[in-house]
């Protein structure tokens, strides 16, 4: 009898890629997860009404209202004059609850968010509008070196685990874990006060007027380099010691040492095979942090007398300006639901297994 020949693969079958979960071995079959994407985002637009909702009623069940406040400061308002206000930022009282609701919603959709009392009656988009620039300029952009550097030091680390590299991880975490107004005051002490390095706060010089230039933009970059910094120590250890936990259970998988028994160069094992994969849970913790740098920055903007909005939402809340507060509460709120969905789109399209979940 003549023994017949096994089949082999067919040359262009990789086994290693064929049981990663992030790979190129199901590019054949892949496809946009409509029903997974269709579900998120309807997932979102209830969250979102369920926010603008709250975001109505809460300053409502407090006690006093916004023109009770600005009263209190201003004593020659006329009782007409408060009866007009109360009307232009919807707490006219001889309209329903339901209807001031209706209202809210209907100027919502024109993108009116009321007025400001506390910035001499401008519109609230124009106010939270030009300190949301400074706010991701700033703290977007540090976010995104931390984790950058965080991610990709954690990648190095976990790879070569057992070597010198792991004492960066409690370093990082140690700073870390240093009270972040501390460690502000602490920066300002030395670098500013001390030795005169970087301005005390602000985001630019007194008595500069802001405009495109070179001048002004090494201005900014000038006043806004110390607070980067604090927020780049700050928050670089959590990504480092993430991603340096991934690696470690990555690396036990069994593709990683089918790949390495392969004789594969280590480069292409470590990126494209470990990171790629560790890297997967690190991308809902940074769509959080990109929501959260809107309103999570009120320690920063204080200590740094930084025009943010986290310093605004303080200074809102402290005057009890409720239709500005409502403004920049909408916007922590759309900003955290966007990341949070454009994180589920890069998940569906970078780990195939949320395109299974259709099957």
């Amino acid at each position: 009898m003549s023994a017949v020949a096994p089949q082999l693969p067919a040359p262009d079958f990789d086994a290693v890629e064929a049981g990663t979960t992030a790979t190129g071995a199901v590019k054949a079959r892949a496809r946009i997860p409509w029903r997974f994407l269709g579900n998120r985002v309807l997932f979102y637009l209830f969250t979102l009404w369920a926010a603008i909702t709250i975001n109505f009623f809460l300053p409502r069940l407090m006690k006093g209202d916004a023109v009770t406040a600005y009263l209190a400061r201003n004593r020659n308002v006329t009782p007409e004059a408060a009866e007009a206000l109360r009307a232009l930022l919807g707490l006219d009282t001889d309209r329903s609850l339901w209807q001031q609701y209706l209202d809210y919603w209907g100027l919502l959709l024109r993108g009116d968010m009321g007025i400001s009392l506390l910035h001499g009656m401008r519109p609230v988009t124009e106010v939270v509008g030009q300190s949301l620039i400074w706010t991701v300029g700033l703290v977007g952009f540090a976010t995104l070196i931390a984790f950058a550097i965080g991610t990709i030091g954690g990648a190095i680390v976990g790879w070569r685990r057992g070597s010198r590299l792991d004492a960066l991880i409690p370093i990082t975490t140690f700073l870390g874990t240093i009270p972040y107004f501390w460690l502000g005051l602490v920066a300002i002490s030395v670098f500013s006060v001390s030795l005169g390095w970087f301005p005390i706060g602000k985001a630019y010089g007194v008595g500069v007027q802001p405009e495109w230039s070179w001048e002004f933009v090494g201005d900014v970059v000038h006043h806004g380099f110390l607070p980067a910094v604090t927020i780049i120590i700050a928050s670089l250890g959590g990504w480092m010691l993430g991603m340096r936990n991934m690696m470690l259970t990555v690396l036990d998988e069994d593709y990683v040492m089918v790949a390495q028994a392969k004789g594969m160069p280590n480069n292409r094992v470590l990126w494209r095979y470990a990171a790629r994969n560790a890297v997967l849970p690190q991308i809902q913790s940074f769509a959080l942090a990109l929501g959260f740098i809107v309103g999570g920055t009120i320690v920063m903007e204080v200590v740094f007398s930084y025009p943010g909005v986290g310093k605004l939402l303080l200074d809102a809340t402290n005057a009890k300006d409720y239709a500005l507060m409502q403004g920049v509460f909408l916007v922590l709120t759309i900003s955290v639901l966007l990341a949070n969905l454009l994180a589920d789109v890069a998940y569906a399209f970078l780990d195939p297994r949320t395109r299974q979940t259709e099957a």
